[in-house]
């Protein structure tokens, strides 16, 4: 699939089905998901289907009509918005004489140009694997043939598409066995963090709600940041000083999107396991978006599934920032509106990543949750060690200071000082 191919991009609205966003709105997110990869939207509409049809999804005369409208835009690809089984996607193809993908291979294309990471890229391909042997009918027109022969390369009687089938199951072997590793390293690295022991600040969110964008501007970083779903896939992180923390880890993750295919499911939760250590996660909203709210439901859903939340309506074990994003795109009376929402609730904190609105109060909310779990610990030091007495004053917030009489190494010093937990646990390496 070429960048800069024209497209046209259908929602199938089907009956009975059950979607978290509504028509209008996954068609506007299937066109997004359009751009993100470089495809031209020359038309894109909903489309109607009472009755599914086996062999193509769409009705005969809803075919016609899409194969009108390709004449019409001179579109050479068709986008559908939802998931087509290997006979539908070759039907229609024939029938249209275009290329046909679906939402799945339209998300497996934006994941494989996006992926930076060995992790990611091993994911993806993984998820491409899975996707593609289902379909490798639609690569092969000479299904009968067959091939002869012994050893490795295939049997008596065994077909050309059978022999393709099987090297994709042994490249997925392989591949699984090279993620494990990449896991287990990723598992390691996790764990030396937490011995830091410095917090950890997730940014999490529905796709294009303006992480990456937020992320940059706390960290003063480079990380991409366009108005693109899918625009960050691997995870990021750089480190942070806010007023009571001298230093906190942030991490950018992948945005969250409805029907994700089942094929990255499993490369999505991947990604998403830095969130389950975090010490505060912060749910970027797109506050703007007619979806919003449905958005925020997706994201609580993924989260309750990572064992983070138990759901819409409990308690999160880990602390949740609501910071509800692009409060400049608000007409006024609906900035209103929200603003007495927000002012009723303590975790919620309305921003604009792109222009710094809200910043301070973010950092402030952030740096409130961070140090609420900080008591008051008396240490005794010999004046002796330099080194702790300055951290100390350094990274804590020293209440009083006295004389502690004479130790085995000299005089003593006996601190009233206010730390977290994490922070004396670092004080206790020193």
């Amino acid at each position: 699939m070429s960048r800069g191919a024209r497209a046209i991009v259908i929602c199938p609205d089907i009956r009975g089905a059950k979607h978290d966003l509504d028509a209008a709105s996954r068609l506007e997110e299937a066109c997004g998901l359009a751009l993100a990869i470089g495809i031209v939207v020359a038309e894109a509409f909903v489309l109607p289907v009472r009755d599914v049809k086996p062999n193509t999804l769409f009705g005969s005369g809803q075919v016609q009509t899409i194969a009108d409208k390709c004449e019409l835009e001179l579109a050479e690809l068709v986008v559908v918005d939802g998931a087509l089984s290997p006979i539908q996607q070759r039907n229609l193809e024939d029938k249209l004489k275009r290329k046909v993908i679906d939402r799945t291979g339209l998300i497996l294309e934006i994941f494989g140009e996006r992926a930076a990471t060995a992790e990611g890229r091993l994911q993806v391909e993984l998820a491409h694997l899975d996707y593609q042997q289902s379909r490798l009918v639609r690569s092969w027109t000479h299904l009968e043939r067959q091939r002869g022969g012994f050893g490795f390369l295939g049997g008596p009687g065994e077909t050309q598409i059978e022999a393709d089938r099987r090297m994709i199951r042994q490249r997925m072997a392989r591949l699984r066995k090279e993620l494990e590793q990449v896991r287990r390293t990723r598992a390691l690295h996790r764990e030396r963090r937490n011995r830091a022991p410095w917090p950890v600040i997730a940014l999490v969110g529905y796709t294009n709600a303006g992480k990456s964008t937020l992320f940059n501007r706390l960290t003063d970083a480079d990380v991409m940041a366009e108005d693109l779903l899918f625009a960050t896939l691997d995870p990021t992180m750089r480190a942070i000083r806010l007023p009571g923390v001298e230093k906190a880890i942030l991490s950018d993750t992948v945005g969250f999107i409805s029907d994700l295919p089942t094929q990255l499911v499993a490369a999505f939760r991947a990604t998403l396991e830095e969130v389950t250590a975090a010490d505060v996660i912060v749910h970027v909203r797109d506050i703007a978006s007619p979806a919003t709210a449905a958005q925020k439901s997706q994201v609580l859903e993924v989260l309750a599934e990572l064992g983070v939340t138990g759901g819409e309506d409990e308690e999160s074990p880990i602390p949740i920032i609501e910071a509800w994003n692009k409060w400049d795109l608000l007409d006024p009376e609906r900035a209103d509106d929200l603003a007495d929402i927000a002012a009723a609730a303590d975790d919620i904190v309305p921003i604009s990543a792109i222009d710094g609105t809200g910043m301070d109060n973010l950092i402030a909310a952030l740096d409130r949750l961070l140090t609420a779990s900080s008591r008051i610990y008396h240490i005794t030091l010999p004046v002796g060690e330099g080194q702790k007495l300055a951290w100390l004053h350094a990274h804590g917030q020293v209440m009083s200071e006295k004389d502690a009489g004479e130790g085995d190494n000299g005089p003593l010093r006996e601190f009233e000082v206010r730390l977290s937990p994490k922070e004396f646990g670092r004080f206790a390496q020193l």
